[in-house]
């Protein structure tokens, strides 16, 4: 009996998307090559064909197969650092500008859905950040007038307002940002690759990239099949699934497992009180749970997983545990599916942008705001391939930098989540 791959979520793709047509066949130099298929690659390919330039997509997998297609769909505004925090790291200048950028992210998400009409079930109600402790709370205080300062729809809300609106067991408080909303995330990359298509970008799945040089003003990309396409520029969008083509880009990241469990649909009366209002929630622990529900009232929960690839559906029990501790009226609720994907952080918990060589783009380092950064990003990058402004960019342009002694990363990482595992429960 073949081994479960645990690849398969419980999100949809669109219908109108039936694969690419077949491998890519570039005979002239094109303005852009995106390496990756997911939502950075397709949204700058989308929107670099609008404004005039020829442009083709490599995807080594199938469009969706990746993180963009794997995630849990929460469409969350900003970074993981709040207005005064980015002022501070980078000054008033470059704080507040990326500030405003991070407040428009979600906007990029569902003002896409509504102006191509995708067909994309979603919802915009806010994200909960849920405080279980009082420190966690004290700290979204903080949050809640950084971002009110900056003009944000945002709210605390109270332990009885908390427990209202989630139906969840044991939160003191927490904070609502109404910016937020959640998607079916397999569903907007398959859509946006049908949008991407109709302007007239090319799409090859199965085209693996091997090598990257750089001829004159023009970059040489060889496929695994020996042929080559010719670009003036190159994204790298591929984030956790970054290998050699820039060398050094792979361990600047902290790859990690994001696993995810999706209930059977929940029972109407016990479906009511179950995030009543539709809101995704993200809790306050060092390994936090993240969870909301899908168009047909399942209950969708995620949460780090083991660094090795899972092999047995009991490598999900901790998210099983999670859900009972949170909805014990859950006990006797199928599970129906379980899955996982990679992600990636970087050191300092910002996204990068790096430009090693003219021409040779890549953004990395979502932090679990990857749905709305990336297709967001997406608009910025092709405005600066097509003027040469960097001003376009709404982040700094830093240099490739590994973090030292990135090979024994899995042992650290491994150390740490248990650390904080055990930190956590202490907590409880």
């Amino acid at each position: 009996m073949p081994t479960p791959t645990f690849r398969e979520p419980i999100w949809r793709k669109s219908e109108r998307w039936a694969g690419a047509a077949g491998p890519l066949r570039v005979r002239v130099p094109l303005e852009l090559l995106a390496i990756g298929g997911g939502f950075l690659g397709l949204s700058t390919a989308l929107h670099a064909a609008r404004q005039g330039l020829s442009v083709a997509v490599a995807e080594a997998g199938s469009i969706g197969e990746g993180a963009s297609g794997l995630n849990g769909g929460h469409v969350i505004p900003g970074f993981k650092y709040d207005p005064d925090r980015l002022v501070e790291l980078f000054g008033d200048a470059r704080g507040n500008a990326m500030a405003a950028f991070g407040a428009t992210t979600a906007d990029a998400v569902f003002d896409l859905i509504a102006s191509e009409r995708l067909d994309v079930p979603h919802v915009r109600l806010g994200w909960i950040q849920a405080a279980h402790t009082n420190a966690a709370l004290a700290a979204i205080e903080k949050r809640d007038r950084a971002w009110k300062s900056f003009g944000a729809d945002v709210a605390t809300l109270s332990a009885d307002k908390i427990a209202q609106l989630t139906g969840a067991r044991g939160y003191l408080g927490g904070w609502l940002d109404r910016r937020a909303g959640v998607v079916d995330p397999l569903s907007l990359v398959t859509e946006l690759a049908c949008v991407a298509r109709a302007q007239g970008v090319q799409i090859g799945e199965g085209v693996r990239i091997v090598s990257l040089r750089r001829n004159g003003t023009l970059w040489s990309a060889e496929m695994d099949t020996g042929t080559t396409i010719e670009a003036r520029h190159v994204l790298i969008a591929t984030n956790a699934d970054t290998d050699g083509l820039i060398p050094g880009l792979a361990q600047t990241l902290v790859p990690l497992h994001s696993f995810q469990i999706a209930t059977a649909p929940l029972p109407p009366e016990i479906g009511a009180t179950i995030l009543a209002e539709g809101q995704a929630v993200s809790d306050s622990r060092r390994i936090l749970v993240y969870y909301r529900k899908t168009a047909d009232g399942r209950l969708v929960l995620g949460g780090r997983g083991r660094m090795a690839v899972p092999q047995d559906p009991s490598d999900w029990r901790h998210l099983e545990r999670a859900l009972l501790r949170l909805y014990p009226e859950l006990a006797g609720i199928a599970i129906d599916r379980r899955w996982f994907g990679r992600v990636a952080m970087t050191a300092d918990h910002l996204p990068h942008i790096h430009e090693p060589e003219p021409g040779l783009l890549t953004l990395v380092g979502c932090q679990g705001r990857g749905v709305a950064l990336m297709i967001a990003m997406g608009r910025r990058f092709a405005d600066y391939l097509a003027g040469g402004d960097r001003e376009a960019l709404p982040l700094p342009v830093t240099p490739v930098s590994p973090i030292p002694l990135h090979r024994f990363r899995r042992v650290g990482i491994a150390a740490a989540i248990g650390w904080y595992r055990a930190l956590d429960a202490f907590e409880r």
